[in-house]
């Protein structure tokens, strides 16, 4: 990219604030000129695909987009016109019609004067019967905390055909937060918490500017929804732990900011919840679980301060607040969406009905050596923490309150709906930073499973508990939870699934290292599950 210091960039100086101008990087990223960020492209259907770039003129850009069979562009099968406007800061994206289902696709940009943007590789969904399709789910990259890795080993492979982010795209912490200290190499921009419409646009900026987040976008199709911290930390819809009014303005303000830029910057179209249809495989369903209709989230310290018996202050928790049947996460609207969409689904005779959200959906509680593992190393902090935990599992509660966990009701509603479909239910999640495989049940009966990924960079478990052994933790949260099939708390990388008629098979991939850029020392785990079965098998 060619980088000018122009009138431009002096007038930006108003929204940024000449400060941040001054912040090494912020110049460069501000001033660069031309095709910015690659390209990127999501959301496809059997006959469309959605098409992404940047680029940064004097004014507004007119671009013509051009896409081909092949990478010479022999023949541009498809294409059209889009402007790349200064009000949605140059991003440009357009919605290509009349494709070939099943199909590989090549796709540029080209200026009026022949500037090209760099080739990106595209596909189809299948339509019809459909034998194989792959699928790569990441979440929680939070870019100081490490390399990319994991976008870079996905971006290599040869046998996925579609990229599923469920969330924590970007992180909003400003420096010294989280973490404390960055990864060299990996400090991201503004460098305050993003609040503005000016910050956040900056850190989708920086995050887009990674070689492998940027290689995976140009190779693949990608299905992106937001979780919380690309608005700010354990959002819901009136608010956040992370959002102070007094200091950072009001809460629907920066909601709306956030979401607009995610738009801006994402492959993403306007609609908040979607389904695909991966031909006779399998429906993917895109809900939205964080600020269309969630409640608050419960706190559990809120619930049992000043109680004397906490014993009885928290099984009044569990049966007053925590089992409230009117608690949600998606709303009335989203749910009876999804309930007859696993209907449909189910009745057009499709095999997998697949759930790619945000949040963990199985059941996990503390186990009981939590207790004696607090004295090994952990912080005062942590300590108060997991003895927290454990009395809460005593009480019959989970621990996390942002997850499905902390809406029971809202939880087993879906569920129902699942088994009265007779679906075959895969659900995909991410946002907790650890491993899970989790069969699902309802009543008794299995309804489906759960593959819910580790984070690309974010630290799990083994963070607050470095002196206990991974598969000592494993086998303490195994024997705690029946429904939990598969835990790994201490690593990082992302999930891939192949999905075929009669099964679906899982893995975790774990990167050998997050604080380096490379992709060598990949080792996976992994679990089937078969149709029909609702459960991983033995």
């Amino acid at each position: 990219m060619t980088i000018m210091m122009d009138r431009r960039l002096l007038l930006q100086a108003g929204v940024f604030g000449l400060a941040a101008l001054a912040t090494p990087g912020v110049a460069q990223l501000l001033g660069a000129r031309g095709f910015t960020h690659g390209v990127a492209s999501g959301e496809p259907s059997a006959r469309s695909v959605l098409l992404w770039t940047r680029h940064v003129g004097s004014g507004d850009s007119r671009l013509r987009c051009e896409m081909a069979s092949d990478v010479a562009f022999t023949t541009v099968v498809a294409g059209g016109d889009v402007v790349a406007s200064a009000q949605h800061d140059h991003c440009a994206k357009l919605t290509v019609d009349g494709l070939v289902p099943d199909r590989w696709y090549y796709y540029r940009f080209v200026t009026p004067d022949g500037a090209i943007s760099d080739i990106g590789r595209t596909r189809t969904l299948p339509d019809g019967d459909t034998p194989r399709f792959g699928i790569g789910l990441f979440s929680c990259s939070n870019m100081p905390f490490g390399w990319f890795n994991a976008y870079g080993h996905a971006a290599q492979r040869s046998d996925l055909d579609l990229m599923v982010h469920v969330g924590d795209y970007i992180y909003e912490y400003g420096p010294g937060i989280y973490p404390t200290k960055d990864v060299a190499g990996r400090s991201v921009l503004p460098a305050n918490e993003m609040v503005t419409l000016a910050d956040y646009r900056l850190r989708h900026a920086s995050y887009r500017a990674d070689p492998d987040l940027r290689r995976l976008h140009q190779s693949f199709p990608m299905l992106g929804q937001w979780d919380d911290h690309e608005l700010t930390n354990d959002a819901w819809k009136d608010g956040a732990e992370n959002h102070q009014p007094a200091t950072e303005g009001d809460w629907a303000m920066r909601k709306a900011v956030a979401e607009r830029v995610y738009r801006e910057w994402m492959p993403v179209s306007d609609k908040r919840y979607d389904s695909y249809q991966i031909g006779s495989l399998a429906t993917l369903f895109r809900p939205e679980t964080r600020i269309t209709a969630r409640d608050r989230q419960l706190d559990l310290d809120e619930a049992i301060a000043g109680r004397g018996d906490l014993a009885k202050a928290l099984a009044d928790f569990r049966d007053g607040p925590w089992s409230a049947k009117d608690r949600t996460v998606m709303g009335a609207q989203q749910e009876a969406w999804l309930h007859a969409g696993l209907q449909q689904s189910v009745r057009s005779g499709t095999r997998w009905q697949i759930l790619a959200q945000q949040i963990v959906i199985g059941t996990i509680r503390a186990p009981e050596t939590f207790d004696s593992w607090t004295a090994d190393g952990a912080s005062p902090q942590v300590r108060r923490a997991m003895m927290g935990m454990v009395a809460a599992a005593r009480a019959g509660l989970p621990f996390n309150m942002d997850a499905w966990d902390g809406y029971p009701a809202a939880r087993e509603r879906l569920l129902n709906a699942a088994q009265a479909a007779d679906s075959n239910l895969v659900v995909l999640s991410g946002d907790s930073h650890n491993a899970w495989g989790n069969n699902l049940t309802n009543d008794g009966r299995a309804v489906g499973v759960e593959y819910a990924g580790h984070a690309v960079t974010s630290p799990g478990f083994e963070t607050y508990l470095p002196a206990v052994a991974p598969k000592d933790f494993a086998k303490a949260l195994w024997q705690a939870n029946p429904g939990l099939a598969y835990a790994d708390t201490s690593r990082r990388g992302y999930v891939s699934l192949q999905l075929t008629p009669d099964r679906v098979r899982g893995e975790w991939h774990y990167v050998d290292t997050i604080l380096t850029r490379s992709t060598a020392g990949v080792v996976s785990d992994g679990l089937d599950v078969r149709w029909g079965d609702r459960c991983f098998s033995a």
